[in-house]
């Protein structure tokens, strides 16, 4: 990745915008979702950046950019019509270790601003590292389609209900469990509906309840080719959800991707067709886990004597081309 995804507590952010016209109004706009604590350097602004000022009562130093005004500053702007101008604010925030962000000048900023789907406290944030803005505002527009304005919701919910959760649903396995049922289910749709305290209702019945552990399962996906893209919704779905994985270097490294990030890898060093490591994916599954084992290609599975009497759940999917 050529840029480090990254968001930021807004409580320690002190920004500078440099520049009073409507680009800089864009930006304060923006950053005025998270913080006000915002001073902008500009001999003149234009009326919505004045606008902005009186009415978050922003700082506001009334003269062009000067060197020397950073020092309780982490994160700049640059956003004044001049490249020569730009760049001297670079230079300096760059000799403080700010985060500098020059309008229209990607080789001089130390980050770039994604395109940002709001659905508070949610953010989903894209980027093509710069390279195609058309083909992200394709992206989120597609994205904006799928995703219900309430989304926000059911994270006000869920964390409003957190504690409580954890208190009475022991192990990180069996609190995911939970939560994905939860969500998935009428109280999620309870939440989205704007069903505030039914859902809040029905959630405490369900917590009285006694909440069996998760039993572990191994799910093998025959990938084929490989390619990402013919993934099935099956087997997307098994990749978000599993505690485990196994793969060795015939699979296509692209499909890890697709791994829920804190899921545990195991590369094998032997190929899957010569051995398949049963043994290892038993036991965590014996612990409750959701263990994923990826194949390439779409070769028979061979029996194996351990599996069929450990009495673990197992499924087999093909999926890829």
């Amino acid at each position: 990745m050529k840029y480090f995804p990254v968001f930021l507590d807004a409580n320690y952010i002190t920004a500078m915008v440099i520049g009073g016209g409507e680009v800089a109004s864009r930006k304060i706009e923006l950053l005025l979702k998270s913080t006000s604590n915002i001073t902008i350097m500009s001999n003149d602004v234009c009326a919505s950046v004045e606008r902005l000022i009186s009415l978050h009562k922003l700082t506001w130093l009334k003269h062009n950019y000067q060197q020397g005004h950073l020092s309780h500053i982490n994160l700049v702007i640059a956003a004044t019509d001049d490249t020569e101008v730009n760049k001297a604010i670079a230079t300096e925030a760059r000799t403080k270790d700010i985060l500098t962000n020059v309008v229209d000048q990607p080789e001089l900023c130390t980050y770039i601003t994604p395109a940002i789907i709001d659905r508070d406290p949610m953010i989903i944030a894209l980027s093509s590292s710069g390279s195609a803005p058309i083909l992200i505002r394709m992206l989120r527009e597609q994205i904006e389609k799928t995703l219900p304005q309430g989304y926000g919701k059911l994270a006000d919910f869920s964390f409003k209900f957190r504690d409580h959760v954890k208190a009475r649903v022991k192990g990180i396995r069996n609190r995911r469990s939970f939560w994905e049922n939860t969500l998935r289910g009428p109280i999620g749709q309870a939440v989205l509906d704007g069903e505030q305290q039914q859902a809040e209702q029905q959630l405490i019945a369900s917590i009285k309840q006694e909440i069996a552990p998760p039993s572990g399962e191994i799910i093998f996906i025959h990938t084929k080719e490989g390619n990402p893209d013919n993934l099935t919704l099956s087997a997307h779905r098994a990749m978000q959800f599993a505690d485990a994985v196994f793969y060795d270097d015939k699979v296509n490294a692209q499909l890890i991707e697709y791994i829920r990030r804190d899921a545990e890898k195991f590369h094998q060093p032997i190929l899957s067709e010569i051995l398949l490591n049963y043994q290892h994916a038993i036991e965590l599954a014996k612990q409750g886990q959701r263990v994923l084992y990826l194949l390439a290609g779409n070769e028979p599975l061979p029996k194996n004597e351990a599996l069929l009497t450990s009495g673990i759940m197992t499924q087999e999917l093909v999926s890829g081309s």
